[in-house]
């Protein structure tokens, strides 16, 4: 501080102490100073200098400084105090202040100081060192400086930060400072930053910038906060404008849905501020940014939606319909509607619906009408109703089908309680204000935009100009107020109109030759020298007898082409007439018209073209030049071209007609197709199911031949009779009585057996018959497969038959297109009709052999429908004759039973017998009666047999 005082004091002490030699033992102390309070205090005496004595110190002390951010960035008291000091240098804001040191200070004082901080690249990567930071003393002056570097040399600025290591990522972090004033003063400086360079926008945009800057402003109170909120919102302008990336993203990420806050305003007449009103402002104009006619058509096509969707369109209309809205603001607001439903017809639609709280309700449109018509409103309100008009009929028929419905004599309500729309219009169009008229005829225009339909239903309107005398259409007297001689603004206005109407209407046309006024007064027109200002309406003038003779169909004898042309070289000549029309073209404020189609004009005065009328012209203006050199041979041939390509396109229809016809047979053929693979995959499925079924028959009728067979072995011991000797004659007698008898139950039982020996030889032949049916499901499957095959080349077929389809629908279009150039250019007519014959002749060979292909197809689903029928009835005769096979097996199975239970039974009786002959032959023995061996062995083989027997009868029990 004593060196200080020191400093000031000797510089106040007298004059051998100049600024320069004060600033200079500053610099030398700051360079050469050891103890870091002397270089604090020579910096903080430098700041203090650098205000009023600019020029100077930057000069001497800028070297230092830099020095000094470089070697003391631990002290961040002397940090703040250089730059404070760069900044006083560089910075202009102070300028006035020193108006005693002007001569010495040069207007680009600050952008020569910044070339010299810049030179060296390293400095401005230093200046983004410090903002890492987090010392207000520090952080606040960085920012401060290089928002003043952007300033005054952006581009070169821009190109090193952007260079620069996380350059962009740095500056990003200030608008998370806690600090408002840094945050505030970080928006000042992206706007610098990101102003007209994409790449920075860019990656400011994916460095979350969207949810950050929206944040602030919410926690501003949208339209209601402070300057913080305008710094946002051009910061958010210059991220989106003219950057499609940005906006995609921006769309993207939702953040269209977070703008619908913004415009909820409230009807209060109190709460306009002019901050509340700058903001709303730079709002809506953000609006406009994201659906701004020069934007890709997908971009703002789905920026339309996502508005509609999210509310704000109808937040908007809100605004539009609400009282006490100021003028610029409602002005911005009708614009922006009116980009936000243009060419989008879901926006239209609901934009059609929206009525204004008045008694009774009236359409919002309507009102807006009504603003455009009445010379008391605004010149700038009147523009943008018309310009929303405009958008509301852009690639709207429906719309425009609506407005001039409510011109013909059905719809017009006789009560006269209501306006309409057209009633609007025409009263415009014939009122004594000529920016009236000039509007109501373009807007009236618009509405006939490329639609063929409403420029015939507008020659039905009829208006009636004073009692007692007859009503005219719309055409006569659009016709009768030109002749009249009005204004030129209104002249001009009813000529677009009309041009418009002609244009592609042969009908309307024919309706304005009708009237025998209308050509003289046109020739008479384009014929006279007039001044400068009427060169424009003789222009006008020449493009609507130019387009009565292009789209002139020659059905009245007085008017044909041939004659109108021969009119204008008898009165006016050929080159006088396509001079004048020209005029058009080479106008001032016509190439001005062009660019937007935003009528945005500084006076009326101004207001000549007509956006969409510049496409017009543009279009006609060389057709109409060709058309007045034809000769009429040329035109002859035109003529016999036309019939020919309408003969051509009559020829093209029906085949169209056919073509549609074998889409629709192709069709029915995809589905039949799709049916047979369906019922060919169920009967795949059955033929399976049948085939597991014959495999579990086959098993259950082996395991019952096994069994058979098994009872079989055991029944055998069991035939030979049983012999004895008698012991008494009655004894024995009797029990060679009870022998035979057992004799013959066994002969019986053998009969029996013989029988069930058939039985089982039928099973075998029917398990014959099941594996038959077996092989015949086998083939069966075999013939589906094939089947399966036959339709996969069926539906192959198809396929090339869809493909040949499409070439043909191909190869007709490009024929359509060889006719319209044909038509341009007018080759030699023999060669064209034999193109043409040849064409013909292709498509109808193709055609014909694609009706022979379709009918072979559908011969060929026929054979495989009566192929597939034939296969359905051979698996209904497969299961009939399985369940036959079922029920035999079932009856067989009992009858094997019951022929077990009578064999068991046989059994147990033979052993009884067995038993009873035993005890018989052993009374023998006992009796003294001899018993022969013979007996004897057989009683021993007998006795063997019952052992085998009941082994034979435990082994079949255990199976």
């Amino acid at each position: 501080m004593n060196f200080l005082r020191g400093v000031m004091g000797g510089q106040s002490a007298g004059p051998q102490h100049t600024e320069a030699e004060t600033i200079q033992k500053l610099c030398d102390r700051v360079a050469s100073s050891t103890l870091l309070d002397d270089r604090r205090n020579a910096v903080r005496a430098l700041k203090s200098l650098s205000k009023k004595y600019r020029l100077e110190v930057g000069i001497q002390a800028m070297e230092h400084l830099i020095h000094v951010l470089q070697t003391d960035r631990s002290d961040s008291e002397i940090i703040g105090y250089a730059l404070d000091t760069l900044y006083n240098i560089i910075s202009n804001d102070e300028e006035e202040e020193v108006e005693e040191n002007s001569t010495r200070q040069s207007e680009d004082l600050g952008s020569q100081f910044t070339e010299i901080f810049i030179k060296q690249q390293e400095n401005v990567t230093l200046l983004l060192s410090l903002l890492e930071e987090f010392d207000f003393h520090v952080r606040w002056p960085g920012v401060k400086l290089l928002t003043s570097l952007l300033k005054q040399l952006g581009p070169q600025v821009q190109q090193i930060i952007l260079v620069s290591p996380m350059g962009v990522s740095r500056l990003m972090d200030l608008l998370a400072d806690s600090r408002e004033v840094i945050r505030n003063d970080g928006v000042l400086l992206l706007q610098a930053l990101t102003r007209s360079n994409g790449a920075i926008q860019k990656i400011v945009a994916f460095e979350n910038a969207f949810e950050r800057l929206l944040d602030i402003i919410t926690e501003e109170g949208n339209s209601d906060g402070g300057i913080v909120v305008e710094d946002c919102l051009i910061l958010l302008q210059n991220l989106l404008k003219n950057n499609n990336s940005n906006q995609n993203f921006f769309k993207e990420g939702s953040y269209i849905q977070r703008m619908k806050p913004w415009f909820e305003v409230g009807d209060e007449n109190s709460g306009w501020s002019a901050q509340k009103v700058t903001n709303l402002h730079l709002m809506l104009q953000l609006v406009r940014v994201l659906v701004s006619p020069t934007n890709p058509p997908g971009a703002t096509s789905s920026c339309q939606k996502a508005m509609f969707q999210c509310g704000l369109l109808q937040q908007l209309c809100t605004i539009l319909m609400a009282t006490g809205v100021p003028a610029d603001i409602l002005t911005e607001t009708i614009n922006t509607v009116s980009e936000v439903i243009r060419g989008c017809q879901v926006n239209q639609d609901y934009f059609a619906s929206v009525n204004a709280p008045s008694n009774p309700p009236r359409p919002a449109i309507v009102v807006l009408l009504m603003s455009m018509v009445n010379e008391r409103q605004p010149f700038v309100l009147r523009c943008a109703v018309l310009y929303c008009f405009q958008c509301f009929l852009y690639k709207n028929q429906k719309g425009q089908g609506e407005i001039v419905s409510t011109l013909l004599p059905s719809t017009i309500d006789a009560t006269g309680n209501s306006v309409s729309a057209g009633q609007l219009l025409c009263g415009g169009l014939f009122s004594t204000d000529s920016l009236s008229n000039w509007c109501a005829a373009v807007a009236l225009a618009h509405a006939l935009q490329e639609n063929a339909t409403q420029k015939e239903q507008l020659l039905r309107v009829q208006l009636a100009t004073s009692i007692g005398n007859p009503p005219v259409s719309l055409l006569q007297q659009c016709t009768n107020i030109l002749s009249q001689g009005s204004k030129i603004q209104t002249r001009v206005g009813l000529l677009m109109l009309l041009c418009t109407w002609l244009s592609n209407c042969p009908i309307a046309v024919t309706h304005f030759l009708h009237n025998s006024a209308n050509v003289p007064f046109l020739t008479g027109q384009i014929a006279e020298n007039l001044g400068e200002e009427e060169q424009l309406v003789q222009g006008l003038c020449a493009l609507l007898l130019g387009i009565s003779i292009y789209f002139n169909d020659n059905s009245l004898e007085s008017y044909m082409k041939e004659k109108l042309k021969q009119l204008i070289e008898k009165r006016i000549g050929k080159e006088n007439f396509i001079e004048k029309l020209g005029f058009i073209s080479k106008h001032e404020l016509y190439s001005r018209a062009s660019q937007k189609p935003q009528p945005n004009f500084p006076s009326p005065e101004y207001m000549i073209f007509d956006h969409e009328f510049t496409k017009l012209v543009k279009e006609l203006e060389g057709v109409i030049t060709k058309a007045i050199y034809k000769s009429s041979e040329e035109d002859k041939k035109e003529e016999e071209v036309k019939k020919t390509l309408e003969q051509h396109d009559s020829i093209v229809t029906h085949y169209k007609n056919m073509i549609r016809e074998q889409d629709l047979q192709l069709e029915e053929l995809k589905q039949q197709i799709s049916t047979l693979k369906c019922q060919n995959e169920q009967l795949q499925t059955a033929v399976t199911q049948q085939a597991s079924q014959i495999q579990q028959q086959k098993d259950q009728y082996n395991l019952l031949k096994v069994q058979l067979g098994k009872d079989n072995q055991h029944q055998g011991p069991y035939n030979n009779g049983a012999q004895m000797n008698g012991i008494q004659p009655e004894e024995i007698s009797r029990l060679r009585e009870e022998i035979e008898e057992l004799k013959s139950n066994r002969e019986l039982l053998q009969t029996q057996l013989a029988e069930k020996d058939s039985l089982i030889e039928n099973l075998k032949s029917s398990q014959t018959a099941s594996d038959m049916n077996e092989q015949s499901s086998t083939k069966d499957s075999e013939q589906i497969a094939e089947l399966k095959q036959e339709l996969a080349t069926l539906k192959s077929q198809l396929n090339s038959q869809s493909v040949e389809i499409t070439r043909l629908h191909t190869e007709k279009h490009e024929l359509l297109q060889k006719m319209e150039a044909f038509t341009k250019s007018i080759p030699v007519q023999g060669e064209n009709e034999s193109i043409i014959a040849s064409k013909t002749t292709d498509v109808e060979g193709r055609l014909s052999a694609l009706l022979q292909e379709t009918k072979e197809l559908k011969n060929e689903v026929k054979a495989l429908s009566e192929e597939r029928t034939a296969m359905k009835e051979q698996l209904d005769s497969s299961n009939s004759t399985i369940a036959i096979l079922q029920n035999e097996k079932d009856k067989l199975q009992l009858e094997v039973t019951d022929s077990k239970k009578e064999q068991d039974d046989l059994l147990v009786l033979l052993a009884d017998q067995d038993q009873k002959i035993l005890s018989l032959k052993n009374k023998l023995k006992d009796l003294g009666h001899p018993i022969e061996e013979e007996d004897e062995l057989e009683s021993g083989d007998q006795d063997d047999e019952d052992d085998e027997n009941e082994d034979g009868i435990k082994d079949q029990d255990h199976i």
